[in-house]
């Protein structure tokens, strides 16, 4: 089976109430974790690509991996750059075949935004193949690779720009601000999370059927945060997005949810663990080995309790 775009993903996300997990990689061991977990479920997959990840990794060996996973389990498997800051970067992605780019212009004026998203919708749309292209209204606090928003440069997407945004850039799916942040410390201690559905509510009303896209979802569980801190880490304030909400979320409108922090904290915390406690060990497979376990049982119990989407492959 070839990597598919997301059309038909969300079109079925959008009518049966989940979404599809969009799971950020930059290794074999990731990779192989999330494709087994959706593998045994039969879910459909995303596996998205930043910028840094394509530095650190190499394109090359990333989408080689990617096709790897499409054989190994003949899943329905977009490949997606995740965060592209410029026509540049997302063209290059395109023409080495990703099946879908997201181009993140809201750091710009809104007409700057339009102006940079339809230059990469025209290239991405009139290229064969076709690639869909995921744009961004709103902008999340937080970090994440290179992207660096403070609480003061956050904004909620206004509603009542979205149907412009739409109509004019022609993007496939619109990735919203209504509370997600991106890294680990998205609340300040003792503040609550709350994400504002009045905001999704009110977008879903303006765009009825028009799939929408959440950043910054990782939940930072609690267990992988405790065996961090016990092997040596300091993330005591770390708190994340009840999943609650995401998968209240998720039966709405929003079609695809990223996870990235929440992969990061199930390796790293695996990975203490085991060399805290086997510290004559040094061959890399005895502690990749459980740290790919544990990607797989993280995304196992996101595709069943968050995203909804298992059994839809």
């Amino acid at each position: 089976m070839p990597l598919v775009t997301t059309t038909d993903m969300f079109k079925k996300a959008y009518e049966g109430g989940y979404a599809i997990g969009a799971f950020n990689v930059n290794n074999m061991e990731i990779i192989q974790g999330i494709v087994n977990a959706a593998k045994q479920l039969q879910a459909p997959l995303i596996l998205q690509v930043s910028a840094g990840a394509r530095r650190y990794a190499n394109q090359t060996y990333l989408v080689k991996l990617v096709e790897a996973a499409l054989i190994d389990s003949e899943l329905p498997i977009a490949l997606h750059l995740d965060h592209g800051d410029s026509f540049e970067l997302c063209k290059d992605c395109i023409d080495n075949g990703f099946t879908s780019v997201m181009i993140d212009a809201s750091h710009l004026s809104f007409e700057e935004n339009i102006a940079l998203t339809r230059k990469v919708v025209d290239y991405a749309h009139n290229h064969n193949p076709a690639v869909v292209v995921e744009a961004e209204l709103g902008r999340l606090e937080g970090i994440e690779d290179d992207i660096k928003v403070s609480a003061e440069e956050a904004s909620y997407t206004d509603p009542a720009q979205v149907e412009e945004f739409v109509t004019r850039t022609k993007c496939d799916s619109l990735a919203i601000a209504i509370g997600t942040s991106h890294g680990a410390y998205k609340f300040k201690p003792g503040q609550k999370a709350e994400l504002r559905f009045d905001i999704l509510e009110e977008v879903a009303r303006r765009l009825p059927g028009f799939p929408i896209v959440l950043h910054g979802a990782s939940s930072v569980l609690p267990q992988y945060v405790d065996t961090i801190n016990k092997y040596g880490g300091s993330m005591p304030d770390a708190t994340g997005i009840p999943e609650s909400m995401l998968r209240k979320a998720a039966s709405l409108a929003v079609c695809k949810i990223n996870i990235d922090t929440d992969l990061r904290m199930a390796m790293t915390a695996t990975i203490r663990e085991y060399m805290a406690e086997q510290p004559s060990h040094f061959d890399p497979r005895q502690y990749l080995g459980p740290a790919r376990q544990a990607i797989q049982d993280l995304v196992t119990h996101k595709i069943v309790n968050v995203l909804g989407c298992a059994g839809k492959a």
